[in-house]
């Protein structure tokens, strides 16, 4: 899985990520596996969640599908399209569940709409130019974070 000259380091972390899972992610094992010392590992990260989170960084850089970003919003209005979508929250969904286990169903099917929707209008600009593609996470985090926030305030009265 060693990607484009990429750090044997991160390729082993996001190959655990993949196939065991964030749990299975030790740096005993990292260290093991790439064939290095522990102390190389935290020399270059202080901690495990420092190396998950440039593992993950890394994998996004080289996995980026920018030059794509118009076609795919092309391809999303399509018949069909919406597996696209789908298939992108696929990605995310897992985490996303763990997080809402004990969120109220509603608001669960609320969010998925009111994200999938505010996915779909930041690729909107970002197709026609009038926005970077670095704003799109940032946007979606914030919308997030709002949400959740006003969620959980509501569960605390």
């Amino acid at each position: 899985m060693e990607g484009k000259g990429q750090d044997r380091i991160l390729d082993i972390v996001v190959e655990l990520l993949e196939t065991e899972g964030y749990d299975a992610v030790q740096l005993r094992e990292v260290a093991r596996r790439a064939r290095t010392s522990l102390a190389t590992i935290y020399k270059r990260y202080g901690t495990r969640d420092e190396l998950i989170l440039a593992a993950l960084d890394c994998w996004m850089e080289e996995n980026r599908y920018a030059g794509l970003t118009k076609a795919y919003f092309r391809a999303r209005t399509a018949p069909g399209g919406k597996k696209l979508v789908r298939r992108g929250f696929d990605a995310v969904v897992p985490a996303v569940m763990e997080v809402l286990a004990d969120a109220d169903p509603e608001f669960v099917r609320d969010m998925d709409a009111i994200v999938s929707n505010v996915a779909y209008g930041l690729l909107g600009r970002f197709a026609v130019g009038e926005i970077e593609i670095t704003e799109i996470v940032p946007s979606l985090d914030r919308t997030v974070q709002y949400l959740t926030n006003a969620y959980e305030g509501m569960r605390g009265r």
